[in-house]
């Protein structure tokens, strides 16, 4: 038999591990572990709507439960599989979600007298309640540092670590000051797997740390003591108990302690490597290279894209960072994303569509999609700004909503639905537009994610509107299968992660755009990059008099065609 990677993938609701066989990435088992914690396993607070924090102890047992009960049904489907022949665990997860430690890298909110306070919690990536010191931050980079703002598209956000850690000083000051350190989850685990989780020994996430946290070997590490001292000295002052060092997800952190050995009933010569963010890791394991955009699709998405590290590349305004080895070593890892897609549709079918098209959000979901298939590009009239969680790329602004427009009295529910896909695929464009704009060629795009794998409508639109095919993954755990591969390196079974990659990797379906719908789609993009830039920017000026009426006329050609 062969050998075995575990990737293990903590999602925003649940954790999934999935068992890879190294040789050529066939996936023969998975488990998905939903956290039990909060609401679908987030705390949330019905007065504040930002507030998003979750429980690290629904971690430990993910790890727990999802390796064992994996490993189980391998041995169960797999003639002649072995718990032996596992040679490595890497980990993925969400991003930036810090957390308050002790000296000993214990959790905050394991002591008795922080366990019910959700500010001593992992904060979050969804957490925004840092907006305001996230625009504090962005205004002071600019007036000290711009150049920290240039590797981050312009903007920092409510979703990253010092905006988080900032808030936590003002919202519970006795927190803060009992943590001895922060560490992004995505460091944690790992460290609990190897049985070390001294903060100052943990081998830091160059992913986490230069998407996130301000972290550039150009200037030293983390930002500056002046300039943080600027915001806060109790964050100057944390920066020395942070780290100077980071790493990217090639490297080894160590092997599985005999604690978790013995738990999971795997080897000590178990291998762990350092973690990364979901969509870096699941970049990865669709196949990312030179030209190749992955866009992971779920509730949110994020995009991914690399360039040498030995070739010029432009700072690009309004992409979530450039880091140097985020997604591979020796590579520019470039992120950029939106903030809302499977949970706008999600909104949509739980609060707004009628029981006329299902009872379950499941039965609407495919009565929707029949329906709005039914449609032809700009047969509805109508036009929508996809920012329902706010706008992560290319705007950088959380604070922005939603918008529906073109709506009349004869609107139904399936063509709203059609114009929220049409939508997210407007922004999906609009971060290609930008990132080519500044010397990157998009040559092909992989996508991956339960999106990309369940809503044909989705794709076909998606590939219409950017007038590009849409290749999709072969396989459905990305993140996991990237967490699998960087680990399989590390154990020796591979030199280079490309080596990797083309053993385990690989395309499944492929949606062709239709170029008569496509030269539809570029009459309303233009109506939307107008509507994007008159909500969006302070720079824009001039009258929208011409949107309405010209989805009008779009429509009208359409019916008449």
């Amino acid at each position: 038999m062969g050998k075995y990677a575990i990737g293990l993938d903590f999602g925003t609701n649940s954790c999934r591990s999935l068992i890879v066989n190294v040789a050529d990435g066939r996936e023969l088992a998975t488990y998905v572990y939903k956290y039990p914690s909060g609401e679908a396993g987030i705390i949330i607070d019905p007065n504040n709507p930002n507030l998003a924090r979750q429980n690290p102890t629904d971690y430990l047992e993910a790890i727990e439960v999802t390796i064992i009960k994996a490993i189980q049904k391998a041995i169960e489907s797999v003639p002649g599989f072995s718990a032996t022949d596992v040679i490595g665990i890497g980990v993925d997860t969400t991003g930036s979600s810090p957390m308050p430690v002790d000296a000993e890298g214990n959790p905050l909110c394991f002591q008795e007298k922080y366990k019910n306070n959700p500010a001593a919690m992992v904060w979050l990536w969804k957490d925004h309640t840092g907006h305001a010191e996230a625009l504090k931050i962005t205004e002071t980079a600019r007036q000290m540092r711009p150049q920290y703002l240039a590797k981050i598209g312009g903007v920092y956000s409510s979703e990253w670590f010092w905006s988080k850690l900032w808030h936590l000083l003002k919202e519970a000051p006795e927190i803060f000051n009992a943590a001895d350190s922060f560490v992004e989850i995505c460091d944690w685990i790992p460290a609990v797997l190897i049985g070390d989780i001294r903060p100052h020994q943990i081998k830091r996430s160059i992913c986490a740390a230069g998407h996130k946290a301000l972290f550039n070997a150009k200037w030293g590490g983390l930002p500056d003591v002046e300039f943080l001292r600027t915001l806060a000295p109790e964050l100057a002052n944390m920066r020395a108990r942070l780290y100077d060092k980071a790493y990217s997800a090639e490297e080894k952190v160590g092997n599985l302690s005999d604690k978790w050995a013995k738990k999971l009933g795997l080897s000590t010569d178990v291998v762990v490597t350092v973690g990364a963010f979901d969509a870096h890791m699941g970049a990865v394991g669709a196949g990312v290279a030179v030209g190749t955009l992955i866009k992971i699709l779920g509730t949110s998405t994020c995009d991914i894209m690399i360039w040498p590290n030995n070739e010029k590349l432009e700072d690009i305004p309004g992409v979530c960072g450039i880091v140097d080895g985020s997604v591979l070593g020796g590579y520019y890892g470039i992120e950029a994303g939106q903030s809302a897609v499977g949970d706008i549709f999600l909104w949509f079918v739980n609060n707004l569509v009628p029981e006329s098209y299902g009872k379950t959000a499941d039965e609407k979901f495919e009565n929707l999609a029949q329906s709005a298939a039914q449609l032809k590009p700009g047969e509805t009239g109508l036009l929508v700004l996809d920012w329902n969680n706010g706008n992560r790329t290319i705007l950088v602004d959380v604070r922005l909503t939603g918008l529906l427009m073109g709506q009349t009295l004869h609107t139904q529910p399936h063509e709203i639905y059609r114009a929220l896909i049409e939508a997210t695929a407007f922004g999906a464009l609009a971060i290609i537009d930008r990132i080519e704009n500044y010397g990157v060629p998009v040559r092909e795009i992989v996508n991956c994610g339960g999106l990309a794998t369940k809503n044909p409508l989705l794709m076909q639109i998606y590939a219409d509107v950017t007038g590009r095919p849409m290749k999709i993954s072969r396989s459905e755990q990305t993140p996991a299968l990237g967490a699998a591969i960087f680990t399989a390196v590390a154990a020796g079974r591979y030199v280079k992660i490309t080596d990797a990659q083309q053993a385990m990797t690989g395309t499944d379906k492929v949606f062709y755009p239709n170029e008569h719908n496509h030269e539809v789609y570029q009459q309303i993009y233009t109506l939307y990059r107008q509507m994007h830039d008159a909500f969006g920017t302070p720079e824009w000026s001039g009258s929208m008099y011409n949107v309405m009426k010209g989805l009008i006329d779009i429509r009208d050609r359409v019916k008449q065609e």
